[in-house]
């Protein structure tokens, strides 16, 4: 088990998500940046869908209660256990009485603790995700407090926990993702789509789980931007009557309105889980044999850890 001792900003169990629900008018919740969950599970020796804990900006304080072998992904956070500086990307062993401190991010802006057995909490709807917004799955429904213990699940046993370890993850203010046109990019002109894949746009201070707002010049589209509401996805871009972009992320809506004018990959969702407010954000348009490649090339460099 661990006790929370500090919570963080916002700090949630999620696992990858909840899948095939939206026909019911469930999201699919699940962390953010699937890579970095993946990452630590694999260090741990977990199944990549263990539920981890996800923490925002600032992480948490929190004591194990007996042995356990842990490990951290994701963005850069200031990370110590009992007061020595260690790193993410690196299993660890934490004896009873530890006290693992993750403060506030240096690169990035979400980081996962993953812990080997994985974090033991019921399912709903087939998956250890929160949904914070109908107070369901994960650790009660809700964010983590101070005081909250986490049980945790059987371990398998891992031999040479030292050499568990892979390059820290890095990150700019600078980021490109890919991105499949579609379903509506004909509502738009040639003019939009080259002003959509040609600059460079900022970041705004809206931005959470939900989606992510994008500020530049604006794209005006064939006629109003308004659709019959359709199904929304992990990655679907909206364009609004403003002519501004809205990235829908994990705990995105499952219907929406606005033109979608193209998707971003899969593999590249993860980077937009660590963006801030204020950086750079651009598009490259790619085709779908290109994305499930690069979704092919993810999944093999993950199955292949350890």
């Amino acid at each position: 088990m661990i006790e929370i001792i500090s919570a963080g900003m916002l700090s949630t169990v999620q696992d990858l998500g909840r899948f095939k629900v939206m026909k019911n008018g469930f999201t699919q919740s699940g962390v953010m940046d699937a890579y970095s969950t993946k990452i630590a599970n694999k260090l741990c020796k977990n199944d990549v869908n263990a539920p981890v804990i996800e923490m925002t900006m600032l992480g948490i304080t929190a004591k194990f209660k007996g042995e356990h072998i842990f490990a951290i992904s994701g963005g850069i956070f200031d990370v110590s256990l009992n007061g020595n500086p260690i790193r993410t990307n690196k299993a660890y062993v934490a004896k009873d009485g530890d006290v693992l401190s993750i403060k506030g991010a240096k690169q990035g802006l979400r980081c996962y603790l993953a812990v080997a057995g994985g974090f033991d909490v019921p399912l709903f709807m087939g998956s250890a995700s929160t949904n914070l917004k109908i107070n369901v799955g994960g650790f009660n429904g809700r964010k983590l407090k101070a005081g909250d213990i986490l049980k945790i699940g059987k371990a398998d046993k891992i031999k040479n926990i030292e050499k568990r370890e892979l390059p820290e993850n890095t990150y700019n203010n600078i980021v490109r993702v890919r991105v499949v046109l579609g379903p509506q990019d004909d509502m738009f002109s040639e003019n939009d789509l080259m002003l959509f894949s040609k600059q460079q746009y900022t970041v705004t201070s809206d931005l959470d789980r939900m989606g992510i707002r994008l500020w530049g010049i604006a794209l005006r589209g064939k006629e109003k931007l308004e659709i019959i509401s359709d199904a929304i996805t992990f990655g679907s871009i909206q364009i609004t009557n403003s002519g501004m972009p809205i990235i829908l992320m994990a705990d995105h809506q499952t219907t929406g309105g606005y033109a979608k004018i193209a998707t971003v990959i899969s593999a590249d969702l993860p980077k937009l889980a660590q963006v801030k407010p204020n950086d750079k954000i651009s598009f490259e348009i790619i085709d779908i044999d290109t994305a499930e490649k690069a979704a092919i090339k993810q999944k093999k460099f993950i199955d292949k850890l350890f």
